[in-house]
């Protein structure tokens, strides 16, 4: 059934990215999005977010009822990571359109099966990589791709913050872990400006004893081996002075990009070529906004979303390929894995910053108090 705009969705999951971006965006999505539903386990959220934004919010044991009530349209999966899958299929098989945060899943299984279920019900399914739509990150795609740095060799990256006791991306079972949450950003980078897909990746972890790494893994560093003999290596930390920065070195020049995984201030680019260096800002954009406008445009015109399905399987298997080597001490060889698309400056989507963070609701940035 071909849908009129604007498209209708319920944000499953009230946590920070959802009350801190995700809601507020829906402001900045106005030409074809509106929030119709929050869902949440804690009945606070329902009341006063539902309120703010004039939806009724419904609990977790009320989610089956919404996605049949014809109520909604789409889904915006903000949960746990554990939880993606199941409310993803659960949701595809009622015929509603899949939008949900990353990492995709916790496994290539659930992965699968997700992209299963949004084909087998004909709806579309897209992982939330806001910076395929951000300016700095497409430039960086573009400039990579346009031989100004030479034959490309190296990518390297480091990202970090303190992450406060407790929070979920500190729980195994939740799907935690540093790869899951910031080291896929990492990952992601290092694809679309080599344009390929790693051969063999090694990890290695490490640990000092803090008592809110208990169940994952305070920092691990890895080297991916992609086609061409070029090397990405990067670290990701929970427990470290915040950094989100990437160098892209070819034989000609480099492009850094610090900051660079953010969605709150600018980002910057400093480009080397030969003796010549150019410092480059990008004004902040409402990162989420763009991700609404672009999903519903291809809910709309029931086009093939990108970033899919696959490209979210494509960073999973090598986050899980990272943890295989760090448990065994020894590189992964991963098989091959065909993708063709990959991020351009012809995503690029602009929309203002959401210039102030709204008051929470039982929820809190992930980071440690400085």
């Amino acid at each position: 059934m071909k849908l009129s705009a604007p498209v209708r969705y319920a944000v499953v999951g009230l946590g920070h990215i959802s009350q801190a971006a995700v809601l507020p965006a829906f402001g900045h999505a106005a030409r074809n999005s509106h929030l119709s539903a929050v869902v949440s386990g804690d009945p606070l959220k329902r009341k006063k977010l539902g309120k703010k934004y004039g939806v009724p919010g419904c609990s977790y044991d009320e989610y089956e009822s919404l996605l049949s009530s014809g109520e909604i349209d789409a889904v915006y999966i903000a949960l746990p990571n554990s939880l993606h899958a199941e409310y993803a299929v659960r949701a595809a098989r009622q015929r509603i359109h899949v939008l949900c945060e990353k990492p995709m899943a916790v496994t290539e299984d659930e992965c699968q099966q997700m992209i299963h279920a949004a084909q087998e019900n004909k709806v579309c399914l897209m992982v939330a990589y806001r910076l395929h739509f951000e300016e700095a990150n497409l430039k960086a795609v573009e400039i990579a791709r346009s031989g100004k740095l030479g034959d490309l060799r190296a990518f390297e990256s480091f990202f970090s913050m303190q992450v406060k006791a407790g929070d979920i991306r500190l729980q195994r079972e939740l799907g935690g872990g540093t790869l899951y949450d910031i080291g896929i950003y990492c990952i992601n980078a290092a694809r679309y400006l080599f344009q390929a897909e790693p051969e063999e990746v090694t990890a290695t972890t490490a640990n000092k004893g803090d008592g809110r790494f208990r169940e994952v893994d305070e920092m691990t560093s890895a080297v991916l081996r992609f086609p061409g003999e070029r090397l990405a290596v990067f670290t990701c930390s929970f427990g470290a002075f915040d950094q989100s920065r990437y160098e892209i070195i070819g034989t000609k020049g480099s492009l850094r990009v610090e900051p660079a995984y953010g969605y709150v201030n600018e980002l910057a680019h400093e480009l080397k070529i030969g003796e010549k260096v150019t410092r480059k800002t990008f004004a902040p954009r409402d990162q989420f906004a763009s991700e609404l406008l672009y999903f519903s445009d291809c809910v709309l015109q029931n086009d093939y979303p990108e970033p899919s399905g696959t490209e979210g399987l494509a960073d999973v298997r090598v986050v899980r390929a990272l943890y295989r080597s760090a448990e065994t001490g020894q590189p992964v060889r991963l098989g091959d894995f065909a993708r063709s698309k990959r991020p351009s400056l012809a995503q690029e989507i602009r929309r203002p910053p959401v210039r102030k963070e709204p008051e929470l609701v039982h929820a809190e940035s992930p980071k440690a108090p400085k």
